[in-house]
Parts: C-alpha cells; structure tokens; sequence
C-alpha cells in the first residue's frame, strides 16, 4: 500500500512552541507517519515517523482543554488540542497504528540492499500466490458448505416422503374404521432432529481471517476497539471482551465500501427502520480487502479510483491465475531476450546491458517454483469451481422440486382441514 496515503485526518490546533500560540488546522495521520498543516497557509508544521515515537497519552493543556501528547525519541513533545469530532477516537486510531508498527518490527529500509526488477516481479508474484491461496480457501470452505446443504436437501426429501404416505392415509375414507391405530411407522420416526441441524449449519464455522480493528457506528465521536472475523458464512464484528456486537449473514449484507486501505463500512438496508451500518479502521484491513473482493464481489465498492483492483471482479480466480502465470512467463522471456548472444546484431548494445540482466539466475529459478504453484493452484481452483457449479445446478433443482412438493402437500392439508 501507498505509505502517503491519508488513513484518517482531524480538524485541530498544535500549539506551536516558538510563537507560544495555538495554530488550527489538520493533523493527518499516514501508515507510517504523522503530521500537521495549518489552515490559513497550507503550510506542514510538524511532520515525524510514528517509529519516532515513544509515548501517546491523553493530557489537559492549562488544566481546561483536553488534548493529545505525542512524545518522540530526543524529547520533544507535540500538543494536539480541540479534536474533532472527539479526542478519543483520534487517540484510539492512532495508538492502534503506532501499536501494530511497534508489533511488525522496526523497518529495515536502510540496511536492505537495492531492490532489482527481478526481485520486485518476484515478490509480485509471491504476493498473487497468497491472495490466490486465498481464495481457494474460500472456495473449499463454500464447497463443504454446498455438500452440507445437498445433505440437508436429501433428508428433507426423506422427511417430505414419510408426509406423503401419512396424507395418503387421511386422506383414505376409511381409515377412521381402520384396525390400525394412526401411528407413525418406526422406519419413519425422525432421526433425532437432524434436518433441524442440518437447516442450521453443517459442522464448524470456517474463520477465513481474524484481525483487531476500531469500530464505530453511526457517528466517529465513539470508537471503540474490537476484531472482525471474515466467516465462510458471514461477517462477524466483537468488541474488545470478545462479546459480539453484530453478525452480518452472508446474504444480508448489502453493500461494503473501501473509504480508503485501511477503513471500510458495511451496511445492511432494512425497510421501515434504520439500516445497520458499521465503520471499520484497521492496519491489518489491505489483508482483508482482497479477501472481502472474493467473497462479495458484487457488493463491494472502491470510493477512490487508485484503490480498485487490477483484476476485473468479474474475473474467476482460475483465471487470474491463468493470466499472471502467462504475464510472467512473457516477461521471462523477455528476460532472456535481453541477454544477446556474441554474435547477434544485438551484440551492438552497451555492455552494460548485458552484464545486468532483467533477471537473475536464483531470480529466475524462484519464479519458476511460484508459477509451477500458480499454475497448480489455478488448475484446482478451476476444477473446484465447475464441482460447485454441478453442485449448485444439482441444488437449484432439488430446492425447486422441494418447493413444488411442499405447496402440493399445503393444498392437500387445507382440504383435510
């Protein structure tokens, strides 16, 4: 992700310490980084690294007006005062950003060496690899969810069954004369409630991905900190005693919206009263981002142009896949291209060119073992989307035949009434 770009910004004042004055304007808080630039001259007053920074705490400036300190490492220390809309909320986002920086370790830019092309296409490639691991992850756990419902479908059939031999029976004008007492036959029994189960859920819920996140709803004055779990199923949204504050099922939510890479809000529309509507800030959110494109591809919308995917949503994982593994292999080819043999008219080029290749040996190497697995990977996903596609025309058939079958059953029942 773009280290520049703004997660959150707060109209405020900085007081600043060579005039002895407070200056309003906005503190902007960046992945890496934040600052603040004045109202009146656009001018930045203050700009430092958050690995900058020892301590943030919450402070009253002259015992009246509440603010935010932020102390770096040679002492120096910056008021924010006036937050809005809330000093807590601009307190709680910027901790948990400063917080998972400390966590992921201190960068280190400085002793890396220079990055080559080949080793930026590399980890490109490496980077595909996941989010198609991904997503084929997501797609396993959809298909033992399918297999779960075809179940579900096949003892409702069963059940659907035994109801029609029990109308059958009333509906004989003479069973009330009958020697048989109106009993279910043992082989018919229910077996134990399980289409009850099987209505409800088919084994353990698959998590897809768990990550720690501010929340808010309604307005930004309240945040508070929280996880939100992505679920096979749904969305799940728990507060910071694990308690859970809202489950989004799968078909229930309506639309997502990507504000920027770090921030998202999700909504669910209701008729004749206020929709449900949660706000989402997390630096672990541009791991979940791809995950969600998956999962509602239809339903998620990207508010800023520079955040859409490169990949249309409309695309199949399979071919994704299928499209980077050919990108690659054009562009080692073309790597190889750039090393001309002795006596080729390309041997005219500068020598430069030919003792740095496009792409090193290991370089080369590495991303014939990534493409080997894209390609693995594209072909399963492929295989496992035309199963779910059989299975999902076996379903619409059986919940169609289901249908007819219960409204046959209702009118038979209303004249026995």
């Amino acid at each position: 992700m773009n280290r520049d770009v703004c997660i959150h910004a707060w109209p405020c004042s900085y007081y600043l310490e060579s005039e002895k004055q407070w200056v309003p304007g906005k503190l902007s808080l960046m992945p890496l980084s934040l600052k603040f630039t004045a109202d009146k001259t656009g001018e930045t007053l203050v700009s430092f690294p958050l690995s900058s920074v020892t301590e943030i705490k919450k402070e009253a400036s002259h015992f009246i007006f509440s603010s935010i300190t932020v102390l770096e490492k040679d002492c120096l220390k910056h008021w924010f005062s006036a937050l809005q809309p809330s000093r807590n909320a601009a307190f709680s986002t910027i901790e948990h950003f400063w917080r998972a920086l400390l966590l992921s370790g201190p960068p280190a830019e400085a002793a890396s060496p220079p990055v080559t092309e080949g080793r930026k296409l590399t980890a490109l490639m490496a980077c595909s690899q996941k989010r198609l691991e991904d997503t084929s992850r997501v797609l396993h756990h959809q298909g033992e969810q399918l297999d779960g419902i075809a179940r579900g479908l096949d003892r409702m059939e069963s059940d659907l069954d035994t109801t029609d031999r029990l109308l059958t029976e009333l509906e004989s004008p003479w069973w009330p004369f009958s020697s048989r007492s109106w009993k279910m036959p043992s082989e018919t029994k229910p077996r134990g409630g399980t289409s009850v189960v099987s209505s409800r859920g088919f084994g353990k819920e698959g998590i897809v991905i768990n990550i720690p996140a501010l929340i808010s709803q309604g307005t930004e004055s309240h945040v508070k900190s929280g996880r939100f779990t992505i679920l096979v199923s749904g969305l799940e949204i728990h507060d910071a005693d694990s308690l859970l504050m809202h489950r989004f099922e799968r078909e229930d939510v309506d639309d997502i919206k990507v504000l920027t890479p770090y921030e998202i809000s999700i909504r669910q529309r209701f008729i004749g009263k206020p929709d449900i509507a949660y706000q989402l800030i997390s630096a672990k959110m541009p791991e979940v981002i791809p995950i969600l494109e998956v999962q509602f591809s239809k339903k998620i919308e990207f508010l800023d142009s520079t955040l859409m995917p490169r990949s249309t949503g409309t695309s199949s994982a399979a071919e994704k896949g299928y499209s980077l593994w050919h990108t690659a292999s054009e562009l080692m080819d073309r790597a190889g291209c750039c090393e001309p043999s002795s006596g080729s008219p390309d041997s005219r080029l500068p020598s430069v060119q030919s003792s740095t290749p496009f792409i090193s040996e290991g370089d080369t190497q590495e991303l014939g073992q990534i493409l080997r697995k894209l390609r693995g990977l594209a072909l399963d996903t492929e295989a496992e989307l035309g199963k779910q596609n059989e299975a999902l025309d076996s379903i619409t058939t059986a919940v169609d035949q289901t249908t007819l079958t219960l409204h046959k059953h209702d009118r038979r029942m209303k004249k026995l009434a």
